[in-house]
């Protein structure tokens, strides 16, 4: 074969393997992903698998953006703008409950948050050392925070009277309480906690009083999925999850390495504060002890149920919400999968 012939064949055995390369990232099925919050530590559960290429792997190109609160991601996956996300499940369950005859209302398909992170944080100055002490107190979160939205099962709960809330905005919420302009605080424990820390109060100087050591066992947030896009791509639905489920392994696992990801999403993130921020949402809503007696990704149907009716009661929607038009947990990973919780 003489050089002529030998260039033309390295340019054709080029030009297949291009050709082969392009046609097999045609094949990826795209999907828009949004998250609930901004990128923080327990983000790394969808940016440490999208880095290591697992979506990829399974066929998918994955597109994460930041969110900004649950209720907006319900709605923009119920619009059509987004395929998937990752919201609270009572936002997705008033959303239901709230738009009865909605056409494209996002179901979830997998629980990451097995309990919810809400909660009440006060300062210990305050005299507040339990739920009832709350009675007649000033309260502040944001209008659409989980904590607040879901206060009144926590309070039915627990025996505590009228409260008076002051609303603000989610970046004041740690500020005010700090200032002493309201006695408690609502959010999610690895959020406000650590943003008090922030602002200089000590962890020992918080009285935190999680929603689920009080009675209060609402799931929290899960994986939801826009049911066109269910019907018109299971496999890849499933798909998305095992894949989800490998990354999520590895992050239990090495929560410090899957910082790394999160900081090349957010090059302005404190790499020490968000892997503690994950570490903090790992041990209490993720591989907590419902979630080790549940399964990772499953849930119970006794205890949806009760949430359900719950969230109906607590959110005064216009119908009452149907377990199974919010739950379809039949595109789990195997169990051998979900193994991922201590034992």
């Amino acid at each position: 074969m003489n050089k002529r012939q030998l260039l033309q064949s390295f340019l054709a055995a080029s030009a297949l393997c291009l050709g082969v390369g392009a046609a097999q990232a045609q094949t990826l099925t795209p999907i828009k992903f949004q998250l609930d919050w901004r990128f923080e530590g327990p983000s790394a559960l969808f940016l440490h698998p999208a880095a290591k290429g697992y979506f990829k792997a399974a066929g998918l190109d994955v597109t994460i953006d930041a969110g900004s609160g649950s209720g907006a991601t319900v709605t923009r996956v119920a619009s059509g703008a987004y395929d998937m996300g990752f919201a609270d499940m009572a936002a997705l369950m008033e959303f239901h409950a709230n738009n009865p005859d909605g056409p494209n209302k996002p179901v979830a398909v997998m629980m990451v948050f097995n309990n919810t992170p809400a909660a009440v944080m006060a300062l210990k100055k305050s005299g507040i050392t339990k739920p009832t002490d709350l009675t007649g107190k000033k309260l502040g979160a944001p209008v659409f925070d989980a904590g607040r939205r879901a206060f009144p099962i926590f309070a039915k709960a627990n025996g505590i009277g009228d409260v008076a809330w002051t609303a603000m905005d989610p970046t004041l919420r740690e500020t005010m309480l700090m200032r002493g302009d309201i006695d408690a605080i609502t959010g999610f424990t690895f959020t406000s906690l650590l943003n008090l820390e922030a602002r200089g109060a000590k962890t020992s100087d918080v009285v935190v009083l999680q929603y689920p050591d009080y009675g209060v066992k609402l799931y929290g947030n899960a994986i939801i999925v826009s049911p066109k896009f269910l019907k018109e791509h299971p496999a890849e639905v499933k798909g998305f999850l095992a894949a989800f489920t490998k990354g999520a392994k590895e992050v239990l696992a090495n929560p410090a390495a899957a910082i790394e990801a999160v900081k090349a999403r957010d090059g302005i993130i404190n790499p020490a504060l968000e892997t503690r921020r994950l570490k903090l949402a790992i041990d209490t809503v993720i591989d907590s002890p419902d979630a080790r007696a549940e399964g990772f990704g499953a849930v119970n149907a006794g205890r949806l149920a009760l949430m359900a009716s719950q969230v109906s009661d607590a959110f005064n929607t216009k119908t009452r919400v149907k377990v199974d038009d919010v739950w379809n947990g039949t595109f789990l990973p195997s169990a051998g999968e979900l193994a991922i919780l201590k034992k």
